[in-house]
């Protein structure tokens, strides 16, 4: 199976403005080469292809010593993300949806970049057997990295990416061998809501850490300095790295979140079945227009802000991913009234619900706490699709 490992680069003062400077010309190439798609289109109604782009790199590297510097490989790589952006905008268009035709870069919002193949312009762990782990790239050098743990599989392509102050190194390895787990018998299905992360239908309820609730206030005030400062400023520049790195902690905290539940959702149960949630819809805006107005626009952001809290979308991803790895199973299940069909006798009626955590069916007066009934109705739609 293809497996990704993310690790911390430990690069030198010298080593960090090259990685800048190499992010800044493979961020002018990707512009570039938008540039060229545009004005093909606007003056001679002419399509240009990524082939053509790229038979264009050789004398891109021959008159621009600062492009020459750098791999080709990668430089291929990032003229393909601009045709992936353009058959995205296609795509799109033809589906009827909003189109996002592909927007020009700025040094700042162009944090990554990739090499199609280990050993043709970088090389994972270049000084084998002599120390620690480093990295090689073409026009930085050998850059020490923090493995905490084992590369395992064959490296296919390597990619450095910055998040805010700090480099990363993601190597994404085909025939990573998986850990499969000894059975045990069990089954759960879960239910996944705001008040908490998830309920089992063995009743095992998760608590919702609530990360970004917790740190809301610290991100409120660094977005305050951050909106006095002046733009293009040294201070604005720092504001805005207090920002980013607010934003970082919260996303590494809902992370490692998704990471122990998931795991400890594997570990226990061979079958795990969960709402197929469509989050997108749950958390689309109630403003409405100018002509009809939404109603209850304050309450429905405050709750779609509390559901991307939540981080349901990133749990399920874990989820599967380490569920494949362990030789477990999960099933998605059509979310619709699991909350409102009584277990015992099967009512389906929206005053079973009498509360957001009681439930009592008006048929047959079977009471419980909801989630956990939730969790008992996707348990049972999980195992009949695969009986089926």
């Amino acid at each position: 199976m293809r497996r990704s490992f993310k690790f911390v680069l430990r690069p030198t003062s010298r080593q960090g403005d090259a990685l800048t400077a190499m992010l800044h010309d493979h961020c002018e190439l990707y512009n570039a080469a938008l540039q060229e798609r545009r004005d093909a289109w606007r003056t001679h109604r002419a399509r240009i292809s990524y082939f053509s782009q790229t038979a264009q790199l050789k004398d891109i590297r021959a008159s621009d010593p600062d492009q020459a510097r750098w791999a080709s490989m990668s430089q291929q790589a990032t003229l393909r993300r601009l045709e992936f952006a353009f058959q995205g905008f296609f795509r799109r268009v033809k589906d009827g949806q909003k189109p996002g035709y592909p927007r020009f870069r700025t040094s700042a919002r162009f944090d990554s970049v990739t090499w199609p193949l280990d050993g043709n312009g970088c090389r994972w762990d270049s000084t084998a057997n002599a120390g620690p782990i480093r990295l090689f790239l073409k026009g930085v050098g050998h850059i020490r990295v923090h493995a905490h743990r084992k590369v395992e599989g064959v490296v296919k392509t390597v990619s450095v990416k910055r998040e805010g102050r700090r480099w990363f190194v993601v190597l994404s390895c085909d025939e990573v061998p998986g850990l499969v787990l000894p059975e045990t018998g069990s089954a759960a299905g879960i239910d996944m809501g705001v008040a908490s992360f998830l309920t089992t239908s063995d009743g095992a309820q998760i608590a919702n850490p609530r990360h970004g609730r917790r740190n809301a206030d610290q991100l409120a005030a660094a977005q305050r300095d951050l909106a006095r400062k002046q733009r293009g400023s040294v201070r604005r520049r720092k504001a805005r790295e207090r920002v980013a790195a607010l934003h970082g902690k919260v996303r590494r905290q809902r992370l490692d979140h998704a990471h122990k539940t998931a795991m400890w959702l594997v570990r226990h149960h061979d079958v795990i079945a969960h709402e197929d949630l469509r989050i997108s819809n749950m958390t689309r805006s109630a403003s409405g227009t100018v002509e009809a107005p939404g109603t209850n626009v304050a309450q429905k952001s405050g709750l779609n802000r509390s559901i991307l809290d939540v981080g349901w979308g990133v749990f399920l991803n874990v989820l599967a991913s380490k569920a494949e790895s362990a030789g477990r199973v999960v099933v998605a299940v059509n979310p619709a009234n699991t909350s409102r069909t009584c277990p015992d006798c099967g009512r389906c009626a929206k005053e079973n619900r009498v509360t957001q955590a009681d439930f009592a069916c008006v048929a047959c007066g079977f009471a419980g706490h909801a989630d956990v009934v939730g969790a008992t109705n996707v348990l049972r739609a999980g195992l009949a699709l695969l009986h089926a």
